[in-house]
C-alpha cells in the first residue's frame, strides 16, 4: 500500500482542472495548460474575448481580479475553541469566527455537494454598512493582524462611500468570489437566498445569473421588513421592503426531491386540542381563478354562503366530519381546511413573491426577539426575524440532518431560526454560521455593555436562544441544542518558498526538516488533518484506549467511507504499530518524524498510510 506526505492543499481548482484534463489531455503538458492546444481542441466554443469582442453579462473594473481570488488558496486553517459555545461533546452544530472568504475555501473539500441552504444577508453598499477590502496580496496576512494575531496593523474593513469611484466595483468583487465557492457547496437540489436592498439588487441578479446560471434563477421575494408606514421627508419613496434572490444550484434536481411549502397563516398551532396535533388552515373556496363545485354550506352561527368550493359537497361533508373544517370569526367566517404539521408537503401553500411582515416577521419584531434574548435594547442593528429564516428553510424544503449555512452570520439570527425550524419539525438539521470578528463601534449600545466584536453577539445570541428553547420545548433528546467553535488562523504548515540559491546543503534542510511550524498544537493540527482529508467539522473524533504507548485519535462521519487513525505523538512505539487495526481503506496519519524508515514500510503493509 503506498505512503504519501500530507501536505496543505486547496482542491477548488484542482478539481475543476482535472475536469478539464479528462475532456482535453492533449491540451496539458507537464502539468500545464497550452491554450493554443485547448482552443485547437474546444473550436468553436472558445469564445473570442479580443478587445473588439462583444458579449451580454454585467462588467466592472476587478471583475478578473474577483475570479482570481475565489482559485487563490487559503494559507489558513480553523483550530478548536473550546468552552465557547454549548454541549460542545455531543453538538453537531458549528460556528466559525473569521474572514469567509478564507474560511469558505478552507470548507471545500469537507462540505462540497452537503449544504441544502445557504441563507446570506451580506453588507448592503449603501455608503454605512462596511465593505470587505480584498484588494490585498495576502488576505490572510490581513485578517490575522486586523484580529490581533499577528503583530502590525491590519484594515480588512471599510465604509464604500458612493464618492468612492468604484463604488458598485469593490462591493461586486467582494461578492463575486464567495458566491462562486458557495455554489459548491450546495447540494445539487440545493438551494440559496441572498437579502438585499435597492442599491444593488439588479447588479447582484447579474452576478448571481452568472455564477448560478439564469435557468437556475427561482424567483425574486419582496419581504415587507417594516410594520409602519414611514414618513421620511428626505425621500420620495420610503423603503419598507427588502429583496431576497433565490437561485437553486439544479432547478431540475430541485423539482425532482420537491418544493417546500409556507405557512399562510403562521405558526402551526392547536387550539382545539387536535389528537393529530398542530395544524394550519386554507380557504375551502376556490380562488378567482380558479374552478370549483358550487353548493351552500352553513356555518355553526347560521350563516349561508353559496360559492365555489374547493372539493364535492360529499368530501365537504367528510371534512367536516372529520373536524378538518373551521370557521373562523366565531364560527361567522368562510369555512377553511385544517392541515397538519406532517402533511405540510402535501397540502401547503406555494409561496409567492410578496412576503408579509404579518406572516414572516418584520425588523421590529426581530429587535424585540433580540431584546428578549439579551435583556437590552438596540443590541444590533436591524437584524433579521427568526420567522423569516424558518420560512426559507421551509421553502428550500430542508429535512432531517441537512445543513444550512449563513456566512455572513450577522446577529446570528440563522443559528436560532435553525434550532426553532428543528423544534418546531421534530427533526434535527445542522447548522454552521460564520462571521467576522468585526470590530464594534464604541457609539453603539453593544459596545457600552461590554461586547467588542460582532462575532461576541453572535455565540452569544445563539447561546441565549439555547436557553430559551430549552425552556420551550420537551423534545430535547431529538434535537441538537448546541454549538461549537472555531477560528480561523494560520496554517500548522510552513509556506512553501522557492529556493533560488546554489548551496546543495540548504537545499537539503529545506526538505529534510519538519514542515510544520513550531508552535504547532495538537488540536489544530487535528483538525487541519481532518479538513485536508475532507472530513466535517462535526465528525466523530474519539481517543482510542485500547492503545497503550501514544494517543490515538479515530475519525469518522457518516459521509465519509473510511475512518482516520491520527497519531501526533513524537514518537510512535512498536507495539502501536504491531496493534493497529483497520480497513482497507483506512488511513493511519502521523508524523514524519516519529516513525523509522523500517516502520514506515511495516504501516504501508498493513494499509495507507500518510506522514505529516
Amino acid at each position: 500500500m503506498p505512503h504519501e506526505k500530507l501536505l496543505p492543499s486547496f482542491t477548488f481548482t484542482e478539481d475543476r482542472i482535472n475536469k478539464l484534463f479528462k475532456i482535453a489531455p492533449e491540451a496539458f503538458a507537464d502539468g500545464k495548460i497550452n491554450w493554443d492546444v485547448l482552443q485547437e481542441a474546444l473550436g468553436t466554443q472558445i469564445e473570442d474575448e479580443g478587445a473588439e469582442a462583444e458579449q451580454f453579462g454585467l462588467f466592472w473594473p476587478g471583475k478578473r481580479e474577483a475570479r482570481r481570488k475565489a482559485s487563490i488558496p487559503s494559507y489558513g486553517t480553523l483550530i478548536p475553541v473550546k468552552g465557547e459555545g454549548v454541549n460542545e461533546d455531543t453538538t453537531r452544530n458549528i460556528f466559525i469566527e473569521g474572514e469567509n472568504l478564507d474560511t469558505l475555501k478552507l470548507l471545500q473539500k469537507s462540505y462540497t455537494s452537503q449544504i441544502k441552504a445557504i441563507y446570506i444577508d451580506p453588507p448592503y453598499n449603501n455608503g454605512d454598512d462596511f465593505i470587505y477590502d480584498d484588494n490585498f496580496t495576502e488576505p490572510l496576512d490581513v485578517y490575522l493582524k486586523y484580529t490581533g494575531q499577528l503583530d502590525g496593523e491590519g484594515n480588512p474593513l471599510t465604509t464604500n462611500t458612493k464618492a468612492d469611484g468604484r463604488f458598485h466595483s469593490k462591493w461586486l468583487t467582494m461578492i463575486y468570489p464567495r458566491l462562486r465557492l458557495a455554489r459548491s457547496l450546495l447540494k445539487l437540489e440545493g438551494v440559496i437566498f441572498v437579502s438585499i436592498d435597492d442599491n444593488e439588487v439588479h447588479n447582484l441578479k447579474q452576478v448571481l445569473n452568472e455564477i448560478f446560471g439564469e435557468e437556475n434563477f427561482e424567483g425574486h421575494i419582496h419581504w415587507r421588513r417594516r410594520h409602519n408606514q414611514p414618513n421620511d421627508k428626505t425621500k420620495m419613496i420610503g423603503t419598507v421592503a427588502e429583496h431576497i434572490l433565490v437561485y437553486a444550484k439544479d432547478s431540475k434536481a430541485l423539482k425532482e426531491v420537491g418544493v417546500g411549502k409556507v405557512d399562510i397563516t403562521g405558526s402551526f398551532s392547536n387550539p382545539d386540542d387536535d389528537a393529530r396535533g398542530p395544524w394550519a388552515s386554507k380557504p375551502w373556496k376556490v380562488g378567482s381563478d380558479q374552478s370549483g363545485s358550487r353548493y351552500k354550506i352553513k356555518s355553526p352561527t347560521g350563516k349561508i354562503f353559496d360559492e365555489y368550493w374547493m372539493g364535492e359537497e360529499d368530501t365537504y361533508k367528510d371534512f367536516l366530519k372529520d373536524n378538518r373544517i373551521v370557521f373562523p370569526k366565531s364560527g361567522d367566517g368562510l369555512p377553511r381546511k385544517k392541515y397538519f404539521q406532517s402533511e405540510r408537503e402535501a397540502e401547503g401553500q406555494c409561496a409567492t413573491n410578496w412576503w408579509s411582515h404579518e406572516e414572516f416577521g418584520h425588523n421590529q419584531g426581530a429587535n424585540d426577539e433580540m431584546t428578549d434574548l439579551f435583556g437590552v435594547k438596540n443590541i444590533f442593528s436591524n437584524p433579521k426575524p427568526t420567522k423569516l429564516i424558518t420560512s426559507l428553510f421551509q421553502l428550500a424544503n430542508v429535512k432531517a440532518n441537512d445543513i444550512v449555512l449563513d456566512f455572513f452570520a450577522g446577529s446570528g439570527t440563522s443559528g436560532h431560526a435553525a434550532m426553532k425550524y428543528s423544534i418546531e419539525n421534530s427533526f434535527p438539521i445542522k447548522f454552521i454560521c460564520i462571521q467576522l470578528q468585526e470590530e464594534i463601534d464604541s457609539s453603539k449600545e453593544a459596545y457600552k455593555v461590554g461586547y467588542r466584536r460582532i462575532s461576541e453577539i453572535s455565540k452569544d445570541r445563539i447561546k441565549y436562544s439555547i436557553k430559551a428553547l430549552k425552556k420551550e420545548t420537551k423534545k430535547k433528546d431529538i434535537i441538537d441544542l448546541g454549538f461549537k467553535v472555531f477560528r480561523l488562523a494560520s496554517s500548522h504548515f510552513k509556506a512553501w518558498k522557492p529556493y533560488i540559491g546554489k548551496n546543495i546543503e540548504e537545499v537539503e534542510n529545506l526538505f529534510s526538516e519538519s514542515p510544520l511550524l513550531s508552535n504547532w498544537s495538537e488540536q489544530g493540527l487535528l483538525t487541519e488533518i481532518i479538513l485536508q482529508e475532507g472530513f466535517p467539522l462535526d465528525s466523530n473524533i474519539t481517543a482510542d484506549n485500547s492503545y497503550k504507548k501514544n494517543r490515538v485519535y479515530q475519525v469518522i462521519s457518516e459521509f465519509c467511507e473510511h475512518k482516520l487513525l491520527v497519531c501526533l505523538d513524537k514518537k510512535v512505539s512498536t507495539e502501536t504499530i504491531s496493534n493497529i487495526k483497520r480497513d482497507d481503506k483506512d488511513i493511519f496519519i502521523c508524523l514524519d518524524s516519529a516513525i523509522t524508515d523500517a516502520q514506515k514500510i511495516t504501516l504501508s503493509d498493513k494499509g495507507f498510510l500518510k506522514t505529516v
